[in-house]
């Protein structure tokens, strides 16, 4: 199966620097994109991203309104979609607290715009790729973890009947984890996974993600049951027979 053109996906860029989003709009122009949004605040950004059902999102941590880990945040209660954070920001901490609340890749300025349009077109290429292998999995069946179930086919987990939200990344990892159920799996892998060829400096948030998974997942996350720590290893989904 072919990948088909990504160039009609809607892009939404969110920076309160009208230079910055018109030149990587000119870029993105270039590279053949066709469906570009602009906002300059927060709020509106949250307000197009809805209204739109945007494909993918390029947003500024630092906006005038609210900041951009809390559009993130919204955002994240109603759409999936990938969110790349540009900041001025360099260190560790801040990477960490971007992806680890929703986005999926994280663009030090300065930058440059032709590297942008080249993540965007990575992130839309993977989206596409996941997307081939759901349709190609024979396996769409249920996984059920004792009161939890997570729904293959809609993307969805449920904990005794009631939806779960997680994150695109939280339902990655706990989906990749529950098909190798009793298995360790390093941070490596895990990385790997979620953020593909490009993981290198992103194994430090998988703690802050298992740990989110933990908190919506079980009965104790301080003594976890169900994603449990391997110690030098990885982590492991323990599925018990019942």
């Amino acid at each position: 199966m072919d990948l088909v053109s990504n160039t009609d996906k809607k892009i939404l860029l969110i920076d309160d620097e009208e230079d910055i989003t018109d030149l990587i709009e000119d870029i993105l122009l270039k590279e053949g994109f066709k469906n570009i949004k602009k906002a300059h605040c927060g709020l509106d950004g949250v307000k197009i991203c809805q209204s739109e059902r945007t494909d993918i999102v390029v947003l500024d941590i630092m906006l005038p309104d609210i900041d951009g880990i809390e559009v993130c945040k919204r955002i994240r209660q109603f759409s999936y979609c990938p969110i790349l954070f540009l900041s001025a920001k360099n260190s560790d901490v801040d990477k960490i607290v971007g992806l680890s609340m929703g986005g999926d890749d994280y663009i030090t300025k300065p930058f440059s715009p032709r590297e942008i349009a080249f993540r965007i077109k990575a992130q839309l290429r993977r989206q596409q790729y996941d997307g081939i292998k759901e349709v190609k999995s024979s396996e769409n069946e249920n996984i059920i973890i004792g009161s939890i179930t997570i729904d293959k086919l809609h993307s969805q987990v449920y904990k005794d009947g009631s939806e779960v939200k997680l994150t695109a990344k939280e339902y990655k990892l706990l989906l990749y984890l529950a098909e190798n159920s009793n298995k360790i799996v390093n941070k490596e892998r895990l990385c790997e996974v979620v953020w593909g060829d490009d993981y290198f400096g992103y194994d430090n948030t998988i703690s802050v993600h298992i740990r989110h998974l933990r908190e919506k997942l079980e009965k104790n996350p301080s003594k976890p049951e169900i994603i449990v720590t391997v110690i030098g290893l990885g982590y492991k989904l323990v599925k018990r027979n019942e």
